[in-house]
């Protein structure tokens, strides 16, 4: 018996490395493997998705647009440009879901704060309240810091548009006067103009979860 395992020992040894290898090779390859979805408008809930797009089901991306921000500065895609992004969609006057929403994307940007990758976007629904005056008292009160985050108000159908054709969150209140029922969700956007996530900006978990998502993403991209 001893001699079987002496003269077998080498060839064991040499298997158990192997088997080590193979197991940690198939673990680094499915780390690598981490991805998260792109989502086309034919993937969402086709009450938050314009009719005009429902059945695009490819090369989805977010449209150009040129709004104002708290501190009256004009802002475009280009601010954007080469940055990953979170997106949502709010009013100032809100007294239901916004401040719960305010206070997790304020959160958020602490985490954040040191990442140059990293931006945050918030779109108002009432730019007819929501002024750059009115933007910027609740800018301070909540604590954005302008190189991170920008509120922005601008033309209403403009918004709407980006709302349904480009981001897909909030639903159409079916008037003439291009009126929104925002939703909860932050969206969370990858550098090229995709959005790569949808989260309850109302609910713990899904902060943490897409805190994750945005380390996820940027892996993408080394």
């Amino acid at each position: 018996m001893l001699s079987f395992f002496s003269k077998y020992r080498l060839f064991a040894i040499v298997m158990l490395c192997l088997s080590a290898i193979i197991v940690s090779a198939f673990y680094f390859t499915l780390k690598r493997k981490e991805t998260l979805p792109i989502y086309q408008p034919a993937n969402v809930n086709v009450e938050l998705v314009d009719n005009s797009i429902q059945h695009v089901s490819k090369y989805h991306k977010i449209n150009d647009f040129s709004l104002t921000n708290q501190n009256g500065e004009t802002i475009t895609q280009e601010a954007y440009k080469g940055k990953i992004y979170v997106a949502d969609f709010f009013f100032t006057t809100c007294a239901t879901i916004c401040p719960i929403m305010t206070k997790n994307m304020a959160d958020i940007q602490k985490e954040i704060m040191n990442d140059r990758d990293i931006m945050l976007l918030s779109h108002s629904v009432t730019p007819e309240i929501d002024t750059v005056a009115q933007l910027k008292r609740y800018a301070i009160e909540k604590g954005v810091n302008d190189e991170k985050w920008n509120l922005v108000t601008g033309d209403k159908k403009q918004i709407y548009d980006l709302a349904r054709k480009s981001y897909l969150a909030v639903k159409s209140q079916g008037d003439n006067d291009y009126g929104m029922v925002h939703t909860e969700n932050f969206m969370l956007i990858d550098k090229e103009r995709r959005i790569r996530g949808f989260y309850d900006g109302t609910k713990d978990e899904d902060i943490k979860k897409l805190l994750e998502d945005i380390k996820i993403l940027k892996k993408s991209y080394k």
